[in-house]
C-alpha cells in the first residue's frame, strides 16, 4: 500500500491545476480510477501504481527517468508503454501508432492501458446521456473516429490474449458505439 500512496501523492502533485477535457472536473479523478479499476481487477499494487501513474509522463513535467528513480524500472517500463511517443504527430498518427503497439506490448502494458481506456469509455458514456451527441465536440477526433479508436484498441488489447478487464472494455465501446 505504501507504493500506491506514493504513485498517489506524485500523480496528484504532477497533475495539479489540470482539468479532464472541457469540464471542471479536476484531472486527478481520472488516474485514481485507473487506479481503482486495477485495484477492483485484483492487480498487484505495481499496476494500480503505474495505473495511477499512466499520464504523469505524457501530461505532466515528470519524466521517464523521475518515475524509473522514484518506482523502479518495471513501473517505469509500463508507464512508459502507456504513454504516447511523440505528441508532435497528428491524432491519427499518434492512434495508428498506439494500437499497433498494444498488440505486441506486455500484457502488464496492455492491462493498465485497457483500465486507462475503460475509464475513458464510462466517463464519455456518462457525458453522452447528459449532453447527446455534443459531446463528440470534446475532442479533436469526432464520434466516428473515436468508434474507429476504440473498436480498434479493443482488438488490439486483446491481439495476444484475452482478460477480464478487456471484455468489460469491449461491452462499454459496444454500448457507447452501437
Amino acid at each position: 500500500m505504501e507504493l500506491i500512496e506514493k504513485a498517489l501523492q506524485i500523480a496528484s502533485k504532477g497533475h495539479l491545476g489540470q482539468v479532464r477535457k472541457n469540464t471542471d472536473i479536476p484531472y486527478f479523478t481520472h488516474p485514481v480510477a485507473v487506479g481503482m479499476i486495477l485495484m477492483k481487477a485484483g492487480c498487484r499494487d505495481e499496476l494500480v501504481a503505474a495505473g495511477i501513474l499512466h499520464d504523469t509522463v505524457e501530461d505532466t513535467k515528470l519524466t521517464l527517468e523521475d518515475i524509473k528513480r522514484e518506482f523502479g524500472p518495471k513501473i517505469a517500463e509500463i508507464v512508459a508503454g502507456c504513454s504516447e511517443p511523440d505528441k508532435s504527430l497528428s491524432w491519427q498518427e499518434r492512434k495508428d501508432h498506439t494500437i499497433d503497439f498494444l498488440k505486441i506490448a506486455s500484457e502488464e502494458i496492455r492491462i493498465v492501458a485497457c483500465a486507462d481506456k475503460l475509464h475513458n469509455i464510462k466517463s464519455i458514456y456518462k457525458d453522452y446521456e447528459q449532453v447527446g451527441d455534443s459531446v463528440w465536440s470534446r475532442f479533436n477526433a469526432g464520434k466516428e473516429q473515436q468508434k474507429w479508436y476504440y473498436t480498434n484498441m479493443v482488438e488490439s488489447l486483446g491481439h495476444q490474449s484475452s482478460f477480464p478487464l478487456l471484455e468489460e472494455l469491449k461491452t462499454e465501446v459496444e454500448r457507447l458505439f452501437t
